[in-house]
């Protein structure tokens, strides 16, 4: 019911490899703003992912990397440290579709784990080949945690989005090169684009409304 980006097992029209859950929260942000310009998704299609994406959450809110990790759920990359750019994209996902699991204290619990430990993503980030790092994080869930960490504090009450914009903002300002890009990964030519991309949409949500 969810998506996954490799399929190493049959290799058949309907891929027949493991649904990973935050590639299934991405496509579930999408189809919700495909859903809001009028596009029809239909309901059985976002169910089943939303589930794919529930079998596969921990009871603290860490996330398994793969249903094929069903039977390993205490393998390092599924464990908090493992899962904290994850997490924000699942969590976001199921929330905007719905799931009243995922109330403001869980989205908080979170961002606060995030901002705390944000060296175990940090000291993966540039390292060149995927998981390589402590608790088995690839460096290219940095900015791509960081963003979907913006959209989560965009669920909360205005009063609470401030200290975690001003907290995300600390993050990555410094994290900007020298020609004015970001990334995290040396993935192929555009490492750049789509670092650059995911740090500005999430700057962009950091922001404070201006007074009335």
């Amino acid at each position: 019911g969810g998506w996954c980006y490799y399929d190493f097992n049959a290799h058949t029209q309907k891929p027949s490899g493991s649904s990973i859950p935050f590639v299934s929260a991405t496509v579930l942000v999408a189809l919700k703003e495909a859903e809001k310009i009028g596009i029809d998704v239909p309901d059985r299609l976002v169910q089943r992912a939303v589930d794919s994406i529930h079998r596969q959450r921990k009871p603290d809110f860490s996330y398994l990397y793969g249903e094929y990790f069903r039977w390993q759920p205490m393998y390092s990359i599924n464990r908090p440290g493992g899962s904290l750019g994850r997490s924000q994209a699942c969590n976001f996902a199921t929330r905007i579709w719905g799931d009243e699991a995922v109330t403001d204290d869980v989205l908080i619990t979170w961002l606060d784990r995030l901002f705390a430990r944000n060296l175990w993503l940090d000291i993966a980030r540039k390292r060149p080949v995927p998981h390589e790092s402590w608790f088995a994080v690839a460096a290219y869930f940095f900015y791509y945690g960081h963003y979907y960490a913006a959209r989560c504090i965009e669920l909360l009450e205005p009063g609470q989005q401030q200290r975690y914009q001003d907290l995300l903002t600390a993050v990555l300002l410094p994290l900007q090169e020298k020609d004015g890009s970001w990334w995290d990964f040396p993935f192929y030519d555009y490492h750049q684009q789509y670092g650059t991309a995911f740090a500005l949409m999430a700057l962009v949500r950091c922001r404070h409304a201006k007074s009335p």
